[in-house]
């Protein structure tokens, strides 16, 4: 065998056994930390319900107004 066999067949080897391997573990340890929730997500969720309950707040506010100045509204829909 000359050296661009034994080049060759190396690739080769490294292409079959530990390539898919390595592939397939990275790909593992990518799933497992995606199952977990970072500090960003949390406080980006933290903020979202705490917009949410504003605007629940000034939705009942707004309904309180039109409830007082039409107080015939909800019967016409």
């Amino acid at each position: 065998m000359n050296a661009n066999e034994l080049l060759t067949l190396a690739l080769i080897l490294f292409l079959v056994i530990p390539a898919p391997l390595f592939i397939v573990l990275h790909f593992i340890s990518k799933w497992k930390q995606s199952r977990e929730i970072s500090r960003d997500d949390e406080q980006m969720l933290e903020d979202l319900w705490q917009l949410s309950q504003r605007l629940g707040d000034r939705l009942q506010t707004l309904e309180r107004i039109l409830d007082d100045e039409l107080p015939d509204r909800r019967r016409r829909q």
